[in-house]
């Protein structure tokens, strides 16, 4: 599987896009970053998981608390316990779209 460096509009951490079984991943590190890092790119990436056949990876040091509540009416999540301590989490789009979802509420509160 390549990993492909994409350009994500409001990011500030590297994106990566790679395919598998039939979906599009688009993944992102924040595990060394300080609030408000992760929040900041999870909303910036959410934003292009427009279909059912696209993913969000986000690697993180912890559960990000402060974020699913956000985002819990539009996407699902799945929460794996990495080998060295951090989590990956993959979000997937619920419905047809992310109706709920205020993209621009980056404030980290968890």
């Amino acid at each position: 599987m390549e990993k492909e460096s994409i350009e994500v509009v409001g990011a500030t951490l590297p994106f990566y896009k790679y395919q598998k079984d039939g979906i599009t991943y688009y993944e992102f590190d924040s595990s060394i970053s300080e609030p408000p890092t992760p929040m900041v790119n999870a909303m910036s990436g959410l934003k292009l998981i427009d279909s059912k056949d696209k993913a969000l990876v986000m690697i993180n040091h912890k559960k990000p608390m402060g974020l699913l509540p956000k985002i819990e009416e539009d996407f699902t999540y799945t929460i794996e316990d990495l080998p060295d301590g951090k989590v990956k989490l993959i979000f997937k789009l619920k419905g047809d779209s992310a109706k709920n979802t205020n993209f621009e509420d980056s404030a980290c509160h968890g």
